[in-house]
């Protein structure tokens, strides 16, 4: 058993390697997880569960109402000893997160006797021993009345934190609910085991595109609400250099290539002087003619086993119109958010073969790189 903890420390090493070095954006994957899913066929809760352990152990913990991080030494040592598996580091980080720095040697000891669901329960009981004679919390202020929305930028994301009266909460969760529930599963990607965090996660995303394609958009200076982003046409066709949008942030070529897809964004494309050689309108860049086409062709996301309905769904130009492509129903496809951002950041290509859209995985997860279509939406 020891011999095997080892390896699973080695593995854990490795894994946390393969992050640090961002293998998963290299390829074209959302995260690690999703690539050990296809690479190693684990199902994602095992992948996501090992990425996850090998972060703690490489990494550090952020404790409670702290925002500086602390690493977990004593834990790395036994586990490189073969004394711990990774369901015991997963209970020793989540005790340390409440417990002081001093506590981890004696938790990772009896963590080396007990199994994990025992080591949570000492760690409860250290937890309680060690403030069992502070004052008790204060009852909490009452919440403001009115809805309170907060947006902050941290790391290259936009952090949200939200308050909602009833009937505003009511209506919000209406419009997640649908969006976030399980993808269908296929035979490429198996079960959706997202957690409902992250399904809801991207469900207020695919709410994002929604709204940008609806036609009845509050204005703001005097048009609809729209976002702006601007570079070289020759970047963009090399796929270098970035973008800027309105607020003066940067985004990566490649994504203003997904970006362009979609309606409610114009792409502004600058000559070498600088000057605009071409500045998309929504409807020059995929009509509502054409989507309509597209729906009754595809029926909802064409990529293989998705089941996603077309209103959660971009038009996607298979020859990118920086590469020449047009923006016809022979150079379109359906894709949901998820598949969308795949075939953008990924190895994996879409081709029309006899007028329906045909798929073809990447190299390393299909040598042979088969066609594949969506048999559910054509059935």
């Amino acid at each position: 058993m020891t011999e095997i903890r080892v390896r699973e420390s080695e593995m854990m090493q490795e894994i946390a390697e393969l992050d640090r070095r961002g293998a998963a954006s290299e390829l074209g994957y959302k995260d690690l997880a999703q690539v050990l899913r296809h690479a190693v066929r684990w199902d994602l809760t095992t992948a996501r569960k090992w990425v996850a352990t090998a972060a703690r152990l490489s990494g550090a913990i952020t404790p409670t109402g702290s925002e500086l991080q602390r690493e977990l030494p004593v834990t790395a040592v036994a586990v490189a000893e073969g004394a711990l598996s990774i369901e015991h580091v997963a209970v020793v980080a989540k005790a340390m997160e409440t417990l002081p720095a001093e506590a981890e040697a004696p938790l990772v000891d009896y963590a080396r006797d007990h199994e994990p669901n025992e080591v949570r329960k000492f760690g409860e009981d250290l937890l309680y021993r060690l403030y069992q004679n502070d004052p008790e919390p204060r009852d909490p202020e009452p919440a403001p009345p009115g809805n309170e929305h907060r947006m902050r930028w941290k790391n290259g994301r936009l952090e949200i934190r939200a308050k909602l009266d009833k009937v505003t909460g009511a209506k919000y969760e209406a419009l997640i609910d649908p969006l976030a529930k399980p993808r269908p599963q296929t035979s490429e990607e198996g079960p959706d085991l997202r957690s409902r965090e992250a399904r809801e996660g991207d469900a207020l995303a695919e709410l994002v595109d929604l709204m940008l394609r609806a036609d009845q958009l509050p204005e703001h200076g005097g048009e609809p609400v729209t976002l702006t982003l601007t570079m070289s046409y020759e970047d963009l066709a090399n796929q270098v250099g970035y973008a800027t949008l309105d607020n003066g942030d940067r985004v990566p070529a490649e994504q203003v290539r997904q970006f362009a897809c979609n309606a409610g964004i114009i792409p502004m494309v600058l000559g070498g002087a600088g000057q605009p050689l071409d500045v998309g309108r929504k409807t020059r860049t995929f009509p509502a003619a054409i989507r309509r086409t597209l729906v009754t062709r595809d029926r909802g996301c064409a990529f293989p086993g998705c089941g996603r309905p077309p209103r959660q769904c971009d038009a996607h130009h298979i020859r990118h119109w920086a590469n020449g492509g047009d923006t016809s129903v022979d150079n379109a496809v359906l894709l949901c958010r998820h598949h969308h951002t795949l075939i953008h950041q990924s190895k994996w290509e879409v081709r029309m073969v006899t007028g329906i859209p045909t798929f073809y995985a990447p190299a390393w997860l299909d040598p042979q790189r088969r066609p594949r279509r969506n048999l559910i939406n054509t059935a």
